[in-house]
């Protein structure tokens, strides 16, 4: 039980760490003059033959259970506008600044759990939420001369939804669990290409990339922050639920400080640092939920409620 948990937060955190990249491969293609569908439907598309090959290795079936069609394709669909409408919100507003507020979603998720699943909301999970958001709030700084749009933080919330939204599905879903992995992300990835297929064909167009070096990113958007990204995720949920795997997903601004210090060569600040040991130490509280609990409960002892 205990290696399985071990497990469970590691691929949590390698999720949240790849997630990250996005915004590295997605803003090139764009300044190529590349949409969001464009770069979105080649990113899904692109996975479907790694995930294949993959599941071809393991002997994973191709065939799905009719009975988890219906479930597959809602998955397939929340997670579709929910990227697309973080891509989007890149185009209105600073990348960081959008990726940062997309991590709003560990509270919809801790939310809906509690008032919809009747899952026990913990004292760990007060404490962990409160210092992340305080963390967030740190790295959300925007700098002199960049504007936060009200449209860009609205696309943004819609996709921390349907992505909290995704979260729970797979979470309560009992036909969900019994499919491998790969097989639903598969199917996940093909029902994507559907909704950005139909987004192009309704107005945006097909815009190729104009260079190898597109390619080259969107390769690397397959692959990072979309097959190895939402494999991790959707096992890590399947391993400590989806509470802690959004909590945890947290460490994804994290992890964007750290690629533009070393890949971009940007600055980092006190501000920053800051914000991520606030972030680290909210995720260590979610990991080590029981001691904390265990604590709590024994400096509760010193204070005991005044008989009425």
């Amino acid at each position: 039980m205990k290696s399985r948990m071990v497990k469970g937060y590691l691929l949590a955190a390698l999720a949240a760490a790849a997630y990250g990249t996005n915004p590295a491969f997605a803003i090139p293609l764009y300044e190529q003059g590349m949409n969001p569908d464009s770069v979105l439907f080649f990113r899904y598309l692109i996975g479907l033959p790694l995930l294949a090959i993959v599941m071809f290795f393991r002997g994973v079936s191709f065939r799905l259970p009719a009975k988890t069609s219906g479930h597959v394709a809602i998955l397939g669909i929340l997670m579709a506008l929910s990227s697309l409408a973080l891509f989007e919100s890149y185009r209105y507003m600073n990348s960081g600044v959008a990726s940062t507020l997309l991590f709003v979603y560990p509270i919809m998720v801790a939310v809906m759990m509690t008032f919809f699943f009747h899952e026990k909301f913990r004292f760990t999970v007060v404490v962990s939420l409160a210092i992340m958001s305080a963390g967030l709030l740190m790295l959300m700084n925007p700098g002199e001369g960049v504007r936060l749009s009200s449209y860009g933080c609205l696309l943004v919330m819609v996709s921390a939804l349907t992505y909290a939204l995704y979260i729970v599905f797979v979470n309560v879903s009992y036909k969900i669990r019994s499919v491998p992995t790969t097989l639903l992300l598969f199917y996940v990835l093909a029902w994507g290409c559907v909704v950005f297929a139909v987004s192009m064909t309704a107005g945006s167009g097909l815009i190729l990339p104009v260079s190898y070096t597109g390619w080259i990113n969107l390769t690397a958007l397959a692959v990072i922050p979309t097959v190895i990204s939402l494999a991790c995720t959707t096992r890590a949920i399947q391993l400590i639920g989806s509470t802690p795997t959004a909590i945890l997903g947290a460490l994804e601004p994290v992890s964007a400080v750290i690629l533009s210090v070393l890949v971009l060569h940007q600055t980092i600040t006190a501000r920053d640092i800051t914000g991520g040991v606030l972030i680290i130490i909210a995720t260590t509280i979610v990991i080590a939920d029981k001691s904390v609990d265990r604590l709590m409960l024994h400096v509760r002892k010193f204070f005991p409620r005044r008989p009425k």
